[in-house]
């Protein structure tokens, strides 16, 4: 879907200089595959509240990384934020719930973290450095950790298999090419090309903030597909989340500690 408007790109635009090529294999190797493969590896040893609730300790890392890189400490109206979000999240995901626990899935769930705050990280523009398409960043990236996947799973260290059996969606019962064009149109293409636009709009910090609402929307896909009623704890869960994510911003425009390396989309003028 993306290869031959992304060589149209290049035709225009030119091959990536070498630094933005390390940038390419990072974010395919960094925030595509091994984020991946940590969290699927997570769910091998935990529940997937659990996997999930230690993935999106995200933001806090992130809040963390900008507070050392910065010494300036966030505004107190962005930690109660952070607070509210993480709390909102773990009554949304209910870990308790068939909980398992393991220090390997641990490992990989912290893992899957450390890559989640790459895709931030990288997703971002920065001063001084020649910025990224989205889509050829979204292109090289799902590209390259495709490659990385198929080798890590050829090599036996995890399984790798495949299906042309039918598959139910929603209750009835489709060829196995929907979910795979759902999987590859919605969550891989139209998610990394709108996720990366978000980022540099809002900054790592913030953006990672708002994608906390992943679980608040998943909850209403699994209402509407699979007659999946949240429960009163969850529903209010959402709503700190969605308080969380407001305080964040508010405390992100008071003080603006977190994304001190990124920089504004430049005012359009007649000249542009």
């Amino acid at each position: 879907m993306l290869a031959v408007p992304c060589l149209l790109l290049l035709r225009r635009i030119g091959l990536p200089s070498g630094r933005q090529a390390w940038r390419l294999v990072g974010y395919g190797v960094v925030a595509v595959a091994v984020a991946q493969l940590c969290y699927f590896s997570a769910v091998q040893y935990l529940s997937v509240g659990v996997a999930l609730l230690l993935e999106y300790t995200a933001p806090v890392l992130l809040i963390g990384w900008r507070w050392v890189g910065t010494r300036r400490r966030p505004a107190a109206t962005m930690l109660a934020g952070a607070g509210l979000a993480v709390g909102g999240l773990v009554l949304v995901l209910n870990p308790g719930q068939d909980l398992r626990l393991s220090p390997l899935g641990v490992a990989w769930g912290l893992g899957a973290a450390v890559c989640l705050c790459g895709y931030f990280l990288l997703s971002e523009e920065r001063v001084g450095e020649d910025p990224l398409p989205s889509l050829l960043l979204t292109t090289a990236g799902t590209g390259i950790g495709a490659v990385v996947v198929l080798v890590v799973g050829l090599a036996g260290v995890f399984p790798l298999r495949s299906s042309t059996a039918p598959a139910v969606l929603a209750g009835h019962a489709v060829a196995w090419w929907v979910p795979v064009a759902l999987l590859v149109g919605v969550s891989a293409v139209f998610a990394y090309l709108t996720g990366i636009v978000a980022v540099r709009r809002l900054g790592s910090a913030m953006a990672s903030f708002v994608a906390l609402a992943e679980v608040i929307f998943a909850a209403v896909f699994a209402t509407a597909l699979l007659g999946q009623r949240p429960s009163m704890t969850q529903a209010f869960g959402g709503l700190l989340v969605l308080a969380g994510i407001a305080a964040v911003q508010r405390g992100e425009t008071r003080s603006q500690p977190l994304d001190a390396t990124s920089h504004p989309l430049p005012p359009r003028t007649s000249s542009n």
